[in-house]
């Protein structure tokens, strides 16, 4: 029975996986996609595998972060944060906007903080809150540089069509399995992140070689659950973001790949972190960031390097009021979501 209500639980991770994978790990091949440069699959598959790599591998420091922002330790509490913010992002995914699951599990802390009347650390949440604004900003300036660079080289070299169109599908899945890495090691916090403390699993010994632990564990199963919502429900997102904000080439598309792949990089990478920190260097935040976000500012960059034309305002409007809804919506959700497990289901979901 206990294995059984564990596994429950879990599953509200599983489900905000998935919703990541539909949403935000869409934008990776979202341009690439829409350019018919790579296939649907194609892209997905590669993906798929990056992502849950950069999960395992780099997943710790953005994890961190969030268990400053609201130390969760019920694993019904953790259900119940989970879900709300899983449940938030689906709801914008069926509207075919690419919203932040980053906001969506940030606004579910807060409920939950809210919920048990704990004090929100305001200093971690303003650091979280500042990369809403920072991320898409970095992702125009890392484009706008990236593409001044690219078109400088194309234009100072002489490179048959034939040669730059595999070239260019070349670097889209270069760019595009550095982005799945990138995604994987900064957003695995918001789809397992909330469980660290509250983890079912023990530390597993491999032959004496090397330990597996728990966390890691924790976060393949959440790897896992973002490569399937990838190739279930991603493809109407990767459409919308690939056509919509900003016509693009398919060396355009390379581009916006790239930019919004530094940007998730530069947000999750503790080495980079530890690098700056010790020579006294301003560093950027170990905080999980909206892919989505770091995609669209990235094709505003492109849009901008270009003078400005053909930016569809509308479209970039639609998706700045999901990025203002998703915290709100995901906190409010999450307190509903703990009152109803613990007065009508009679789960304990504070400590």
């Amino acid at each position: 029975m206990e294995i059984l209500a564990t596994v429950i639980f879990l599953s509200a991770g599983l489900f905000m996986g998935w919703s990541l994978g539909a949403n935000d790990a869409a934008n990776i091949f979202g341009t690439a996609v829409g350019t018919r440069m790579i296939t649907f699959k194609t892209a997905a598959i590669i993906c798929s595998i990056f992502v849950v790599i950069g999960a395992v591998a780099g997943g710790s420091g953005t994890s961190n972060t969030l268990g400053e922002l609201g130390g969760i330790n019920k694993i019904a509490g953790a259900f119940a944060v989970s879900a709300s913010a899983a449940f938030t992002v689906m709801m914008m995914s069926k509207r075919g906007l690419p919203v932040s699951t980053s906001q969506a599990i940030v606004g579910a802390i807060i409920g939950w903080n809210v919920f048990a009347g704990l004090q929100t650390d305001t200093t971690v949440a303003a650091d979280i809150v500042q990369t809403w604004v920072f991320t898409p900003i970095l992702g125009a300036i890392f484009a706008i540089i990236i593409y001044w660079i690219v078109k400088f080289m194309i234009e100072h070299t002489k490179i048959h069509v034939v040669k730059m169109d595999k070239y260019t599908r070349y670097g889209l899945v270069i760019a595009g399995a550095f982005g799945a890495y990138s995604l994987g090691a900064n957003n695995i916090a918001n789809v397992m992140g909330v469980f660290i403390n509250v983890s079912p699993f023990n530390d597993i010994d491999v032959a004496g070689l090397f330990t597996i632990t728990g966390v890691q564990q924790l976060f393949l199963l959440g790897g896992l659950a973002i490569a399937v919502g990838i190739f279930t429900y991603s493809k109407r997102v990767m459409m919308t973001v690939g056509n919509s904000v900003f016509k693009l080439s398919p060396i355009t598309a390379f581009v916006v790949v790239l930019a919004s792949a530094f940007v998730l990089f530069v947000f999750s990478s503790q080495g980079l972190y530890t690098f700056l920190t010790s020579r006294n260097l301003p560093a950027f935040p170990l905080v999980p960031v909206s892919q989505s976000q770091a995609v669209v500012g990235a094709i505003m960059g492109i849009g901008l390097a270009k003078g400005g034309r053909n930016i569809d305002a509308s479209k970039i409007g639609t998706i700045g009021i999901g990025w203002v809804l998703t915290p709100l919506i995901s906190m409010l959700l999450s307190i509903v979501a703990l009152n109803v497990l613990q007065n009508v289901f009679l789960q304990s979901v504070v400590g």
